[in-house]
């Protein structure tokens, strides 16, 4: 059935700037730098030609005093490119295309190819989480971010700092960055919306900070896999926790007064409850033992059903929203809702629009939208189904009537990009994962706590705030470690989450948890954060793999 393009509308970046589809974090790495080096904005490029790794083979060839001996070897060096330097768009496939340069540099951005290295908004996302976190801790992280990224080149000198490049493959996308130029789009992408949840920017930019203060003890390559898979984490968990908060201001019919800045009770410096006494924390339980059919694996397929569940209510509470945010314009410009100049409303006040003393004008408004929507509807070959004929016939009012119809025709479309989008910043079965699901024809999927991903954790769970922005690592319990992951992530390995759907543990409840514990402790052991001086719980510790003392001071250069 054919829609009007007004009543298909469902994004709403007042909610979430991420476009719901499955993205690449190499994709959205390299959008994240655009918007670090010009203050959030997008760029546009003057040089419109399109990189491909036979050009990009040429310009390496042609520059023979910094490349001595590579025109020799030119296979070589076109599967070097290929394999090491380039992010390619359906690869090993007769229509592969080049997104850009993997995202080792800062400025590999100016590389890409923009039609081909879309990042669905998560890059804007991401910045616009760190630009609006509390106490400045957003601006340090993309302060720090900066400094890590575009190191190595001189923008007043337009030279290379060979000092400070420590691989081959950044110093070759260095020494092109002169051929490709930009300039900040000042006419798009201007929008700065403040995230629903500010305590999740709160967190992100502490752990962005933790992890960047290992940039003098750990490879560069190795930072950057680091930081690509906290920032899907990151995505990852806000959206689970939109998922579950978004609905519930829809029935109160408001936001919640302590989700503003100044009551959020986030504070993920603190040690013990981070997150304080937020109702929206999410709870997951995730599967260490890796074996489909575990006890621990089913509790963790239970945990995922729990969440994607909610998907629908999600969807339409979404809907309410953006057409509540096109109501809200329509009140604006008739005077009957004042609002300070350049100032939209929020999702809070949106969904207060709800209310008895807007019932007249909202039932005139959607009167008008149902009466067209149906129109159309009408008209198409296939006519009302019966689904869509009941809707309108069971009483509700207009702006009811008209959500559900949307949801109705648009909700599994919805959904279905939303499972995407969910697979993708959880990294469904790759390395970093923090879902699973068999290769199999609808099988269910469960939360993993995948070693790459734990390795990440564990590095920031080690570190201890000192000073102004200031750590040192110490050594952890393994009992203080599972409360810091269940308390500052919501992961639970040795308990089951509360109010997500389980219920008291039974006794093979109680016999999964202590195999997932066992499952745990064996994940340390290989990964190498793990020592057990004897069989007593209190002597095995999570050990760090980099020692910094608690007299250095300062955040990272």
């Amino acid at each position: 059935m054919a829609l009007q393009k007004r009543d298909r509308e469902f994004r709403l970046p007042k909610i979430s700037y991420l476009d719901f589809k499955y993205i690449e974090m190499d994709r959205v790495l390299t959008g994240l730098f655009e918007r670090l080096e010009h203050s959030g904005l997008p760029s546009v490029f003057r040089d419109k030609r399109e990189l491909t790794v036979e050009k990009f083979v040429d310009d390496i060839i042609e520059a023979q005093q910094k490349f001595i001996g590579f025109a020799a070897h030119r296979d070589l060096v076109s599967r070097w490119v290929e394999t090491h330097l380039m992010d390619i768009v359906n690869r090993g496939k007769r229509n592969a295309k080049v997104a850009g340069p993997r995202p080792l540099h800062g400025y590999t951005y100016r590389f890409r190819n923009p039609k081909h290295s879309r990042d669905y908004g998560a890059a804007q996302h991401l910045y616009q989480m760190l630009h609006h976190a509390r106490r400045q801790s957003g601006h340090h992280a993309i302060e720090h971010l900066k400094a890590f990224f575009f190191d190595g080149f001189n923008k007043v000198t337009r030279e290379l700092d060979e000092s400070a490049v420590t691989d081959i493959e950044t110093a070759t996308l260095l020494h092109f960055l002169s051929q490709r130029k930009d300039a900040a789009d000042t006419r798009s992408g201007s929008e700065r919306f403040p995230p629903l949840c500010i305590g999740s920017a709160d967190l992100l930019a502490e752990d962005v900070q933790r992890l960047l203060f290992y940039k003098p003890y750990m490879p560069r390559s190795v930072m950057v896999e680091y930081l690509k898979l906290l920032l899907s984490f990151h995505l990852a968990l806000y959206h689970l926790r939109l998922v579950k908060l978004l609905p519930i201001w829809q029935r109160r019919q408001s936001g919640d007064p302590l989700c503003l800045d100044a009551t959020c009770p986030m504070k993920p410096r603190e040690i013990c409850a981070p997150q304080g006494d937020c109702p929206y924390q999410i709870g997951l339980f995730v599967d260490l033992t890796g074996k489909v059919g575990s006890a621990p694996a089913l509790l963790a397929e239970q945990s995922a059903d729990g969440y994607f569940r909610r998907i629908p209510s999600f969807i339409r509470a979404y809907f309410t929203a953006r057409k509540l945010d096109e109501f809200s314009e329509h009140l604006v410009r008739r005077g009957k809702v004042i609002r300070p100049l350049h100032q939209p409303l929020s999702v809070g006040e949106l969904f207060g629009l709800q209310g008895e003393q807007f019932t007249e004008e909202r039932e005139k408004f959607f009167g008008e939208r149902l009466s067209g929507m149906l129109e159309s509807l009408a008209d198409d070959a296939a006519g009302l189904d019966a689904e869509i004929n009941a809707l309108t016939k069971m009483g509700l009012p207009d702006f009811e009537t008209y959500i559900e119809i949307l949801v109705s025709l648009r909700g599994a479309f919805h959904r279905q990009y939303i499972v995407q989008s969910f697979d993708a910043t959880m990294q469904k079965n790759r390395p970093g994962a923090l879902l699973a699901q068999q290769r199999a024809k609808n099988a269910p999927r469960r939360f993993v706590l995948d070693s790459r991903l734990l390795e990440v954790l564990l590095q920031i769970a080690v570190l201890r705030p000192g000073g102004d922005q200031s750590y040192h690592t110490g050594e952890m319990r393994i009992d203080d470690l599972l409360t810091f992951l269940r308390e500052r992530y919501g992961l639970y390995i040795d308990q089951l989450p509360s109010g997500e759907g389980f219920g008291i543990p039974s006794i093979d409840d109680r016999k999964a948890l202590r195999t997932n514990v066992q499952a745990f402790t064996g994940r340390l052991r290989e990964i190498g954060f793990y020592r057990d001086l004897s069989d007593a719980y209190v002597t095995q510790t999570v050990i760090p793999r980099y020692r910094i003392a608690e007299s250095r001071e300062g955040a990272p250069a």
